[in-house]
């Protein structure tokens, strides 16, 4: 016979956000891309599948079709809003606009121009060369600390 107590799951450890992976078309364009932003590749050895450094959060590319796989899901394929949005923030809204040119430049598409936007910050968004969304906003209520990680007010 089973305690109530001893049906209880254990606690699962405090959820933590420590990598981000992207499905991508073409892993060689899709680090191409990643390493003109300036992002730094670690992990070199790991075949199929790249790493980088992005702030406190790694980045990691995978194809595809073999991410949907591994997951187990149906790669329904790329196209439309997938309903997620990676951002970054910066310290200036300069820093969004350059930081816009540059994905366009490395072959991303802007797809919403800096601009004033309604809670009283600045901010544009660009897609990566697989239609991955990210916002570049500049945020003055959401500060930085000393080693660069966004502070987020309570």
């Amino acid at each position: 016979m089973t305690s109530a107590a001893s049906s209880v799951p254990p606690a699962a450890p405090p959820l933590r956000l420590h990598l981000v992976t992207l499905g991508v078309a073409a892993l060689p364009r899709a680090i191409a891309f990643y390493d003109a932003l300036g992002l730094v590749r670690r992990d070199r050895g790991t075949q199929g599948v790249a790493f980088f450094e992005a702030g406190n959060v790694g980045l990691a590319l995978f194809p595809r079709p073999e991410l949907a796989a591994d997951a187990t899901l149906a790669d329904t394929g790329p196209g439309g809003f997938s309903g997620i949005a990676l951002a970054f923030n910066v310290a200036g809204e300069g820093e969004v606009d350059a930081t816009l040119a540059a994905a366009q430049a490395a072959g991303g598409r802007v797809v919403k121009a800096g601009q004033h936007v309604f809670w009283g910050g600045y901010s544009g968004y660009f897609t990566d060369p697989d239609g991955h969304v990210w916002e570049v906003a500049h945020n003055p209520f959401f500060p930085f600390d000393d080693a660069g990680r966004l502070v987020l007010p309570d």
